[in-house]
């Protein structure tokens, strides 16, 4: 009797779609054709099934009179397989003309469901298809709606290491002309494992009407993993951390929806037990099958502190922050250690013998003091590539647009005036409160290799610049402001480098409570853990126009020069310019020698 029932609800999702499919096809099938050239399309919401030949060419504008935006859904894309991108396509643009902002581009090689929104109440679509004889065909469907409008629980962002979640209204109908979106984020290390337990979706061989579609990253520009519809119950694991759901729906013929859970899966293989060391935690897996070989479950672990209890998935982890849990700080010269013991409890088969082995893991972490981290910005070719070599302890640095220290600047690279003050923070990156740090050395260099030239703005501690102020300790962030400068003789562009000292804050002794010494000895107090950091190029903003027109102009003064004959006037100025070198020079060498190891720079004024 069930099977026959369900026989007959599939029979009845498959007349519905057939007739909705018959119905679109008579009222808004069209024949995209070069001499048609495409239409104007005013309905609130209609759904168009394109048949395409070759060398097409039309473009279709959807336009009402209503202040409302347009989302378009390309949910089924058949093109030529092996047609290239640049010669059939279709582009969207926003607004009323193919002259508008493009917002995006589909061809036979995306690997999406191509959904689009306009920022007003006009949107065009343009088709091009290439020679290549073969049958296209393209199933579009859009509607307009209000941006501030909302509908309850659809979509959102999902960050629990488990969970589950339901399209709108379920087990009831789901809503029409919905576009939900949920953005699934684990810990890292992990893979997710999705679960439908009940689809009940509208039913059509290409999912063109009602979908679910299923992404492996953490946006619909993600690898398509899936598009399903009808009825189901379909699982899906991503290669990462992260995974997106999509739920679309049309005007006609609204059923349960679904209902759906994840799980957290690790990704890497572990044996036995593994441990990492980061800023602010330690991390402890542990395999369930070594667990299981000393008859032992999960429920008989814990920490120095039991009430912190572990991740269970197809691991056991232990995150143990370093300041929580127990955990045992142990403070001596040049290093910190972070400890806690994981041991395994059991209810013992009598008061008097147990045949269970009682183990211990020990968990320690060490931060190293000759590590270093480094961020550095490098723009060749407009890239900007941020490199962060992770030692035990986490810092980074970066520019700010005032001393409220609230808005980094992102920019790469930032163009300055002289003159103007910038401010730089160095941060540490650690759940340790009784962690401070001291600047030590901040320099500056043309290059961001940091050879010769080399201009200190910090070094002991103490200013060496007169427009160099820096801030007093502040927790897990040292501070300081300068003006900018420009190196002489060199180029455009200035790197900074800071060295760091990690002390904790109740020694008083250590050099980080000793703030700037000028002149110390070199087994003076300790610190705990070093790190450079390195961030640049900061360039003038003249020399942005200036480096566009250099080439230009060169090239100008060369021709010119060589269209002038060499006249006495010419060889006059020329012993002119070598004298005038040879007492440069020879200044210059006097300077170098009275300043030996030390590099000045000139403060350069306003025009």
């Amino acid at each position: 009797m069930e099977v026959a029932g369900r026989l007959v609800v599939s029979a009845l999702l498959i007349a519905s779609s057939l007739a909705e499919l018959n119905s679109t096809e008579a009222q808004g099938r069209s024949t995209c054709t070069a001499s048609l050239g495409g239409a104007n399309l005013a309905e609130t919401h209609k759904a168009l099934i394109l048949k395409l030949n070759a060398d097409e060419n039309c473009t279709w504008t959807i336009e009402r009179p209503e202040n409302k935006s347009i989302r378009i859904i390309f949910s089924h894309v058949q093109l030529d397989p092996d047609g290239m991108c640049e010669s059939e396509n279709i582009q969207v643009f926003d607004g009323n003309s193919t002259n508008g902002p493009l917002l995006g581009k589909i061809c036979s090689k995306n690997d999406f469901v191509p959904v689009f929104e306009s920022s007003y109440n006009t949107l065009t679509f343009q088709i091009l298809t290439d020679s290549t004889r073969i049958q296209r065909s393209v199933f579009i469907f859009y509607y307009f709606f209000s941006s501030g409008s909302s509908i309850p629980n659809c979509g959102g962002y999902l960050e629990a290491m488990e969970g589950s979640f339901t399209s709108p209204n379920y087990p009831k109908p789901h809503p029409e002309l919905a576009y939900c979106v949920w953005h699934i984020h684990v810990e890292k290390g992990y893979k997710i494992k999705l679960s439908f337990k009940e689809i009940f979706l509208e039913v059509d061989q290409h999912c063109r009407f009602d979908f679910i579609a299923v992404y492996d990253g953490s946006s619909t520009n993600s690898g398509l993993m899936g598009q399903v519809c009808g009825r189901g119950t379909p699982t899906f694991e991503s290669s990462s951390d992260s995974l997106t759901v999509v739920l679309s729906t049309d005007y006609a013929n609204s059923y349960r929806g679904f209902s759906a859970s994840y799980t957290s899966i690790y990704a890497e293989n572990v044996n036995t037990t593994s441990l990492t060391c980061a800023s602010d935690k330690m991390r402890v897996i542990i395999n369930k099958s070594y667990l299981e070989s000393f008859g032992y479950s999960e429920n008989n672990l814990q920490l120095n502190d039991p009430t912190c209890r572990p991740k269970v998935s197809n691991v056991v982890e232990f995150a143990i922050p370093l300041d929580e849990c127990g955990t045992i700080k142990r403070v001596e010269d040049h290093s910190i250690t972070y400890t806690n013991i994981i041991t395994f409890t059991a209810s013992p088969t009598s008061a008097v013998i147990t045949r269970q082995k009682h183990l211990q893991i020990v968990v320690k972490c060490e931060m190293e003091h000759n590590s270093t981290v480094e961020m550095m910005y490098i723009t060749e070719d407009d890239v900007i590539q941020n490199q962060i070599a992770l030692g035990k302890y986490n810092t980074s640095m970066a520019l700010f647009e005032s001393d409220l220290f609230e808005n980094p600047i992102l920019e790469s690279p930032y163009y300055v005036d002289l003159n103007q003050t910038l401010f730089v923070q160095v941060s540490l990156h650690t759940s340790d409160p009784n962690l401070v740090v001291f600047l030590d050395t901040c320099r500056a260099s043309p290059t961001y290799d940091f050879a010769s030239p080399i201009y200190d703005l910090i070094k002991s501690g103490c200013s060496r610049d007169e427009t160099c102020k820096v801030y007093p300790l502040l927790r897990h962030y040292g501070r300081f402001q300068f003006s900018a400068f420009k190196f002489l003789r060199s180029l455009s562009s200035v790197y900074l480098q800071c060295t760091v000292l990690i002390c904790d804050r109740s020694d008083h002794q250590s050099r980080c409570s000793q703030g700037c010494v000028s002149r110390r000895k070199r087994d003076t107090s300790s610190y705990k853990w070093k790190a450079d950091s390195i961030l640049g190029p900061i360039r003038l903003k003249r020399d942005r126009s200036a480096s566009g027109n250099s080439e230009l102009l060169h090239q100008t003064h060369a021709d010119k020069t060589q269209s002038q004959p060499f006249d006495r006037l010419h060889l006059f100025s020329f012993v002119v310019l070598a004298l005038n070198a040879v007492i440069v020079a020879t200044i210059a060498a006097k300077r170098f020698v009275n300043q030996r190891t030390e590099y000045k720079y000139q403060r350069l004024q306003h025009h």
